[in-house]
């Protein structure tokens, strides 16, 4: 059976983190607005505040996991906030940890935090079917998985990135299916958590190629038309058809930067019945011709 959340999380192609020990101690707060660095934060000792611009705040526990797929403004403060325009410098401890707030003495919270590149030129589309912020509490197998990433991160072993990529991927699948919050922000998570929508998800992702219509998709659901369009939209974020689209032209994409078939082939694997149809509705939705996307995506990959 295909996994859809799998699926997507391998075509972001999740690349090397940068991952560092932080500790902190009196008044401090670190804010961030990276676009398309996914941050995630394991509290290792003691505790304190996240806050996530358009959620409310989180307080961060010993064994707490947070990732942040996207590139949402977040700081990270010390229990007692300090004022709005306070921001504070990180110092370098010896041994490669990092210190924020009052230097000396015992610190009141460590943390191991970093973050992640997504590779995929989709991967604004695809980190849009994902939640605003997950929140795992007390789950040892994801500590384990972010303690490997750091320390392959900063080890130069044979074959790091391979091993980087692949633990990255698992860290994130393991990250969302963890999170028993159906009451998410919309995305692809929250529609897999219904039994009716993840039945005709899977079966978008496993027969990409048929020609779908809404009334069969509601029929895979075992709900009526209109109510499969409003609950679907709900809980995804956009419309079936419009799910549909956007997952064919991830796959077109992807195959086209491959170079492993012609414009015709791939429009047969992602459904059409001509290039000529293909090429119109991918032009219309990523802006370039095929040909010329492939062209420009190999071009790019030159020195």
């Amino acid at each position: 059976m295909i996994d859809p959340l799998a699926e997507v999380v391998t075509l972001l192609q999740p690349g090397a983190p940068f991952s560092k020990v932080v500790s902190g101690a009196g008044l401090w707060r670190v804010r961030r607005s990276q676009a398309g660095q996914p941050f995630y934060c394991v509290t290792l000792e003691g505790s304190c505040r996240l806050a996530v611009v358009g959620q409310e705040p989180i307080i961060l526990q010993p064994g707490d996991f947070v990732l942040i797929p996207s590139a949402y403004d977040y700081s990270v403060s010390s229990l007692e906030p300090p004022p709005e325009d306070f921001d504070t410098a990180h110092i370098a401890l010896p041994g490669g940890e990092f210190r924020l707030g009052v230097q000396s003495g015992p610190p009141d919270v460590r943390m191991l935090v970093g973050h992640c590149a997504f590779g995929s030129p989709d991967a604004a589309l695809l980190v849009s079917l994902l939640p605003r912020l997950v929140h795992v509490r007390g789950d040892k197998r994801l500590a384990t998985l972010v303690q490997l990433v750091g320390e392959e991160s900063r080890e130069q072993r044979p074959a790091r990135d391979v091993v980087l990529a692949r633990l990255l991927e698992v860290l994130l699948i393991e990250a969302l299916r963890s999170t028993a919050d159906t009451a998410a922000s919309p995305g692809l998570l929250r529609g897999l958590a219904d039994g009716r929508l993840a039945a005709a998800i899977r079966q978008m992702h496993e027969s990409p190629t048929r020609a779908w219509t809404v009334a069969q998709l509601a029929k895979e659901a075992a709900l009526s038309r209109s109510a499969f369009f409003e609950r679907f939209s709900r809980a995804v974020g956009v419309a079936p058809m419009e799910y549909l689209l956007a997952w064919r032209m991830a796959i077109a994409k992807n195959l086209l930067r491959r170079r492993e078939c012609g414009v015709a082939e791939v429009a047969q694997r992602v459904g059409y019945s001509s290039a000529s149809t293909f090429s119109v509705a991918f032009t219309r939705h990523v802006g370039l011709p095929p040909t010329r996307y492939a062209r420009e995506e190999m071009e790019a990959l030159q020195p």
